[in-house]
């Protein structure tokens, strides 16, 4: 599992590893773009509430920690998927039990052009 850090919150958003690598991408680009935009999801049982939202723009800061030291690869489609989603008017929303799949010949850093 890996964290999102956000802005002075005081607890991290809990990510799988994999969904957090996805998000990181998009969230880079959008930001690098100055492109604002609200990212929800769903809590996790026993959190307080059953959703939550944040606002995501350049000036609050973000910090990804990752459980895993190894770069998790990109599934081009998934990015352009949860881009597409960070674009909308509802904006991005995040369902933590997502499956990515893999690509059979993906390599953590060469889907990263299905953000350009």
């Amino acid at each position: 599992m890996g964290y999102l850090y956000y802005g002075n919150l005081p607890d991290p958003i809990e990510f799988p590893d994999r969904l957090l690598a996805h998000l990181k991408v998009v969230i880079a680009t959008k930001l690098r773009r100055h492109e604002s935009f609200t990212m929800s999801w769903r809590n996790a049982a026993g959190d307080e509430g059953g959703r939550s939202t944040v606002w995501i723009e350049p000036s609050i800061p973000l910090r990804f920690v990752f459980g895993s030291a190894e770069p998790e690869p990109l599934h081009a489609p998934t990015l352009s998927e949860l881009a597409n989603r960070a674009s909308s008017t509802a904006g991005l929303t995040v369902d933590l039990d997502t499956v990515i799949p893999f690509d059979a010949d993906a390599s953590p850093a060469s889907s990263t052009s299905a953000m350009a």
